[in-house]
């Protein structure tokens, strides 16, 4: 007889939190699991992810706006850590691992207080700030770089490099060759800006691509994401130079958009970096300066340096440097494949099955399927999804 044990997931309403849990999601019930997922509105509205998983929305406030916005955070948090304990109660989790976020908090806090054993996973080259509250009383820390900034040296000995995991999808692709690039074949270009696209981009690649030589940029074709107010101008540029380009807010086939691209241009967040470097895609990465102790910056670091990616500090990103990278890498022979196969090298294709293991290594005494789920709890809401009474 199969024992079944469930686990509770905690991620922040972004696709760099939702993405990886989503995949440990995954492999957690092809392993015969029963997952849950707390998150914000913002995370239940992805779509695409934890279809079939029974998700939660509690409250969750953002430490930030003085002594009076700390303590409605704290309100908001206590608030959220008592109706994740009331979820505890009903669906008995083996474990509850956080992704980082402020929705993941109140849910930590929550399992802290019920003694269930906790993991937190760190997406990104430094430890984000809700991971560093957690990280003293979580029982392990998972990584998805060697090297983690702001992680105190205290907390190595329960720390466990696994990778950031990504969607089957995206998996599939790093068993698939290169796409074949002839001489005068076409040549294609992915650009994107994260879950919400990238204004910078917007203005720069256009420009850019409009410096290469003629025979070279008469070769390209686009697809880029664009922020809403950004796309009817960006197709114009496109249009007036001749350049094919498919444009959108959203791309919900990002795996086969990436299965086909020969360069990508993009900002550095911890899902592109983790999919570039599973697919073996080379990439011009740019950075976002405001990110969170620029996090970006040391998250392009180990691609940069293992020559899988050119970084532009986003004050030099102008159309001119990103028309000689291009050339650096397209027209310098061998140059993209090279690069290619230095950012497939740098991919840990097999992280969610690594945080599986540890999160299994974690959980309590197993528990068998089904169990009684208290109504009075815990109500349905629109969609299928479920939240607190």
């Amino acid at each position: 007889m199969s024992v079944t044990r469930h686990f509770v997931l905690a991620a922040g309403g972004t696709g760099g939190h939702m993405i990886p849990a989503h995949a440990l999601a995954s492999e957690l019930m092809r392993r015969g699991h029963r997952v849950a997922l707390v998150t914000d509105d913002r995370g239940a509205k992805i779509p695409g992810l934890f279809q079939g998983v029974q998700t939660h929305v509690l409250p969750a406030g953002r430490v930030s706006g003085g002594p009076i916005g700390w303590m409605r955070a704290g309100r908001s948090i206590m608030a959220g850590r008592d109706m994740a304990r009331r979820l505890y109660d009903a669906f008995e989790p083996s474990a509850v691992v956080g992704f980082g976020g402020y929705p993941a908090l109140p849910s930590m806090l929550a399992a802290f207080k019920d003694k269930i054993p906790t993991a937190i996973h760190e997406q990104n080259a430094v430890l984000g700030r809700v991971n560093r509250l957690l990280a003293r009383k979580v029982d392990a820390i998972a990584t998805a770089y060697p090297h983690v900034e702001r992680l105190a040296p205290r907390h190595e000995i329960k720390t466990h490099l696994v990778g950031n995991p990504v969607r089957d999808e995206v998996r599939s692709l790093r068993d698939q060759p290169f796409p074949p690039l002839t001489e005068d074949g076409v040549f294609r270009v992915l650009v994107t800006g994260g879950s919400q696209g990238a204004s910078v981009l917007s203005q720069v690649v256009p420009e850019g691509l409009g410096l290469l030589p003629l025979n070279f940029r008469r070769r390209i074709q686009v697809t880029q994401q664009c922020r809403p107010e950004d796309i009817e101008d960006v197709r114009a540029k496109y249009a007036a130079l001749g350049i094919p380009a498919d444009l959108a807010t959203y791309l919900p086939d990002m795996p086969d958009r990436l299965a086909w691209s020969h360069l990508v241009i993009a900002r550095a967040g911890a899902s592109t970096i983790a999919e570039l470097t599973v697919a073996g895609r080379p990439a011009i990465l740019i950075p976002l300066p405001s990110a969170t102790d620029d996090h970006q910056t040391a998250n392009a670091r180990e691609l940069h340096e293992a020559g899988g990616a050119r970084a532009i500090n986003q004050r030099n990103f102008t159309a001119v440097e990103l028309a000689k990278q291009m050339q650096k890498l397209a027209l310098e022979p061998g140059s993209l494949q090279n690069a290619a196969k230095r950012a497939w090298a740098c991919g840990r294709p097999d992280a969610a099955e690594a945080l599986a293991d540890l999160v299994e290594s974690l959980g309590r005494t197993p528990i068998m399927d089904p169990l009684p789920v208290k109504p009075a709890e815990v109500s349905p809401s629109a969609g299928g999804r479920e939240a607190f009474a």
